[in-house]
């Protein structure tokens, strides 16, 4: 096998704000795995806030290139890398080039039935209320919408701006660890008011403990909380949901191990996403095909998209298998 890694950068939209970062475009690290007939391919943003950068996820890929020249399976790669975007980046491509080998999608491997378009958020920054309103109401084609809050004292406003803008949608407010329990405590009276519906990690995840004894109206997710499947088990008490990332866990393998793991704990799941191209989408709407909340709008908050792209429309995404984990025609060699 061959590993060929680079980094792309992707413009956004509009620059996007959560707690304590902002971002104008995204560098993305690409990987594409061959073994002389067939290839496969992966997308990383990797997991900023534990450090990571596309300069580095490149590094360690490129650091394991001779292992991959002896034969690489994604039980193999499991034991060589650490969680994070550089074994994300090669797990997708070894799903996407077993699918190559042997002509069966990569959503029948990992067990679906029979995969169906998921409802998923769309995400609005950090925005001062009167921008969140306006943001909220422009996706007039979303269902579901997710605030990005930061305990930065406008949260309620922007909760309200966004509720009466869009009184339809199920909503749900992520709090990037910005919060401490007093600051959520004083905002909970709005969020239950604004019938939101999930809270995703509201604090640091130093202070997880405060929540042990925290009874929530509203369900909590655990995001920077739970990076991997061994973190699951650990978990505090008053988080009754997960959100897993590929990025953050390392791939689709172990993505969809933890499912299993929550779901056995008897918490709710949900399939997030630390921004891509529907290259990134893809692998991660096959782990929507199990969760019970879906946040797959990545693609759509850049200025283009990869071609062929995940179809979002009526509030759903879509995944074909010509975007990645389908069978396909043999690369020629050279």
């Amino acid at each position: 096998m061959d590993i060929a890694v680079r980094v792309e950068t992707w413009p956004l939209i509009h620059p996007f704000r959560i707690t304590g970062w902002t971002y104008d475009a995204l560098d993305l690290v690409v990987v594409t795995v061959r073994d002389g007939e067939h290839e496969g391919r992966g997308e990383a943003a990797g997991v900023d806030y534990l450090g990571e950068t596309p300069a580095g996820i490149a590094d360690t890929i490129a650091s394991v290139r001779d292992a991959f020249r002896g034969g690489m399976d994604r039980a193999r790669l499991q034991s060589l890398l650490p969680i994070g975007g550089a074994r994300n980046a090669l797990d997708c491509a070894l799903w996407d080039l077993e699918a190559a080998r042997s002509g069966q999608p990569a959503w029948r491997t990992a067990g679906i039935a029979t995969p169906r378009p998921c409802l998923t958020t769309w995400t609005i920054g950090a925005e001062a209320p009167d921008v969140v309103a306006e943001r909220a109401a422009s996706y007039a084609h979303a269902r579901a919408l997710k605030l990005k809050l930061t305990g930065d004292g406008l949260d309620a406003d922007r909760v309200r701006a966004a509720r009466a803008a869009r009184g339809d949608v199920w909503l749900g407010v992520d709090g990037n660890q910005g919060f401490s329990l007093d600051a959520l405590e004083r905002l909970m009276p709005v969020l239950v008011e604004a019938e939101v519906a999930l809270i995703e990690q509201p604090l640091p995840i130093d202070r997880d403990v405060d929540l042990d004894d925290f009874h929530s109206p509203i369900p909590i997710a655990a995001d920077e909380s739970v990076q991997g499947l061994g973190d699951i088990a650990t978990l505090s008490p008053g988080f009754s949901a997960i959100n897993i990332k590929l990025d953050k866990c390392g791939g689709l393998t172990e993505a969809l191990a933890m499912v299993e793991a929550a779901r056995a704990r008897g918490l709710q799941v949900m399939v997030g996403n630390m921004l891509g191209t529907s290259l990134a989408m893809a692998p991660a709407f096959i782990v929507g095909q199990l969760c019970d909340v879906v946040d797959l709008d990545g693609p759509v908050l850049f200025t283009a998209d990869r071609e062929p792209r995940a179809d979002y429309r009526d509030g759903m995404i879509w995944c074909s298998e010509d975007i990645w984990g389908g069978a396909r025609v043999a690369v020629r060699p050279g």
